[in-house]
Formats: structure tokens, C-alpha cells, sequence
């Protein structure tokens, strides 16, 4: 079993308190390519900026900002 270093939230270490919806380059760092929100275990975000991203990144879909599903056909 190999430990790793345990990942810190960068929005904790940037001190932010809001994640905003309209930025979406930022948000688009945490889907996949097939419009996935990518888990906390992941990405290493703490709960509470877990669940405002979450719902940044789905207020984003609602506004056209980011899509729901990729162009990427199979």
C-alpha cells in the first residue's frame, strides 16, 4: 500500500469564499469529457467547496456557460 500526500483545496488555499459560475475555465477543470463533475477524492476539494462547485458548475449548464454532455461521439 503506498500512501500518498493528501491533496489540500486550492480554493482554501486561495482564501476564496465564493465560486462564482460564470468563470467557466475554472469550472471546466473539474468535468470530465463526458460532462461528469469529477468527486472530491479526485480533485482533493474540501466538502464545503465541494458542494458550492457542484452547484456552480450545474448553474453553468443551466446558462449555456458549459455543456451538459460533450460532442464526442462513440
Amino acid at each position: 500500500m503506498k500512501l500518498q500526500k493528501k491533496r489540500t483545496c486550492r480554493f482554501c488555499e486561495a482564501k476564496e469564499e465564493y465560486i462564482d459560475y460564470k468563470d467557466d475555465r475554472k469550472l471546466a477543470k473539474f468535468i470530465t469529457e463526458q460532462g461528469k463533475i469529477i468527486p472530491r477524492r479526485i480533485t482533493g476539494t474540501c466538502a464545503k467547496h465541494q458542494r458550492q462547485l457542484t452547484l456552480a458548475i450545474k448553474r453553468a449548464r443551466h446558462l449555456a456557460l458549459l455543456p451538459f454532455v460533450s460532442d464526442v461521439i462513440k
